[in-house]
């Protein structure tokens, strides 16, 4: 192969039909992205996905999405495997990372990725666990879970306010709806204490967010978003490390662990709180 320099490589905001693309190339990584869920990445900060190109073909990808006027998450760094090493990967981290300005900006890094981003800035906070398996469940739905309806959105938004760092209602809306979502709120004398959302990915299903004040509030929502599987299906839960409650519901619903993210962030870390999270909603926006 021929040398590549990391100037021959353009890099431009990417379409949706690009994007596309990426979570193709995302899927055969291994990753197990949701379904459709790039349509709902995407008008978040339509300016914050980047491809590569050289010679017109994609190469590599980085996404710098802003939240908000002081947070933004940075997700979907890829290289072409026949790429890497050449340089290609930092430059389009540079030519993609200014569009988070001065904001705070939080990763979710592979381990292999770790020290390489603490070079550029980042700090770790927190391990989030991977837990996959065919869950065990109750077979009973606890009182007080509902489906996420459209009157009960702001509600759930105003409670998901408390887990991330900035206000994210129309992107909620966006990602609790759709063909095979489901959305569960759990209300309890009429204040929500919990709320999760299930959805069809490459390999089964994925739970994010699991947002709840308690274990048991979790459990019911965890229970509730699994009855309509059948006994061969999957789920996927990635769950903070720091909340040894999300741990024990996942092992108590007979899933395993075997592999890890770990959160960074450079600038100020956001105070939310990782000890209540018992799933993100995704490693790739936050």
């Amino acid at each position: 192969m021929h040398p590549i320099d990391a100037a021959d490589l353009t890099v431009t905001t990417a379409s949706a039909e690009d994007w596309r693309q990426v979570v193709a190339w995302a899927t055969e990584e291994g990753w197990n992205p949701g379904h459709g869920d790039a349509d709902r990445f995407l008008p978040t900060d339509p300016e914050g996905f980047f491809t590569g190109r050289l010679d017109g073909r994609i190469v590599t990808a980085i996404s710098v999405v802003n939240h908000g006027p002081d947070y933004a998450f940075l997700g979907f760094y890829l290289v072409a495997p026949e790429q890497r090493g050449r340089g290609l990967g930092l430059a389009t981290w540079r030519a993609a990372f200014p569009h988070a300005g001065t904001r705070t900006v939080g990763l979710d890094a592979v381990p292999e990725q770790e020290e390489t981003y603490k070079r550029s800035g980042f700090v770790p906070a927190y391990r989030t666990l991977r837990w996959t398996g065919r869950p065990a469940r109750s077979g009973t739905t606890a009182a007080g879970v509902h489906p996420v309806t459209p009157d009960r959105l702001d509600p759930v938004a105003a409670y998901d306010r408390g887990f991330f760092p900035v206000e994210r209602r129309a992107f909620l809306a966006r990602w609790l709806d759709g063909p095979g979502r489901a959305a569960r709120v759990l209300l309890r004398d009429g204040r929500v204490t919990g709320y999760g959302l299930i959805r069809p990915s490459e390999d089964g299903h994925r739970i994010g967010p699991l947002f709840a004040d308690t274990r048991e509030d979790a459990e019911a929502l965890f229970d509730a978003l699994t009855a309509h599987l059948g006994p061969d299906e999957e789920v996927c839960l990635d769950m903070p490390e720091p909340n040894t409650a999300a741990a024990a519901l996942a092992e108590g619903r007979g899933l395993t662990t075997d592999w890890h993210s770990v959160r960074m962030y450079a600038g100020p870390v956001p105070a939310t709180p990782a000890e209540r999270a018992f799933a993100v909603t995704s490693l790739e926006l936050g």
